[in-house]
């Protein structure tokens, strides 16, 4: 490669490697929150946005906050609902790892529950879009039950930054 004879070797060296600095950078920015409406902390790779609604978990009206971020077309999202003891919570976890599969028209690849905890895998592709991966787990605890998910192109998805989110989760 030929240097311009405008720029010094030094300028040339600098630019080069801010370039190779920059192409190096990484998309996720991660940062721990905490849950608005529970108490939990996790790792989130953007700064999420926080949305509250009305769902129906098999017949049981609930109001819903998921916090969630989208990086590459990947989102990483944590659900959370307060309900009126501990036995609706585990049935409310049951709803939701059944919706979520539902929602990519999916098929459960592996699972893996222990305690009050339940991971999963599946896959499956919505009515008319790409085929989705979907990484979760969902805990019940107390008269609250969470969704912790990943959810995207099985091809964009880093099972190492799954990891991080996954792992990072923390309840009191």
């Amino acid at each position: 490669m030929k240097i311009p004879s405008s720029i010094s070797f030094k300028q040339f060296s600098t630019i080069l490697l801010l370039t190779l600095l920059a192409g190096c950078t990484p998309s996720h920015d991660w940062r721990e929150v905490r849950g608005t409406d529970a108490s939990f902390s996790v790792l989130m790779p953007a700064k999420p946005m926080t949305l509250t609604r009305q769902i129906d978990l098999d017949g049981v009206n609930a109001s819903m906050t998921m916090m969630a971020a989208e990086i590459d077309t990947v989102t990483y999202a944590v659900g959370s609902v307060d309900l009126a003891d501990d036995n609706a919570a585990k049935l409310a976890v049951l709803a939701m790892k059944t919706a979520m599969v539902r929602n990519i028209n999916g098929t459960i690849l592996r699972e893996k529950s222990a305690g009050s905890t339940t991971d999963l895998e599946a896959s499956g592709a919505p009515t008319g879009g790409p085929v989705r991966l979907l990484i979760a787990r969902f805990i019940s605890k107390n008269q609250r039950a969470y969704q912790i998910i990943v959810t995207g192109p099985e091809k964009a998805i880093a099972r190492e930054q799954v990891d991080t989110f996954m792992t990072s989760f923390k309840l009191p």
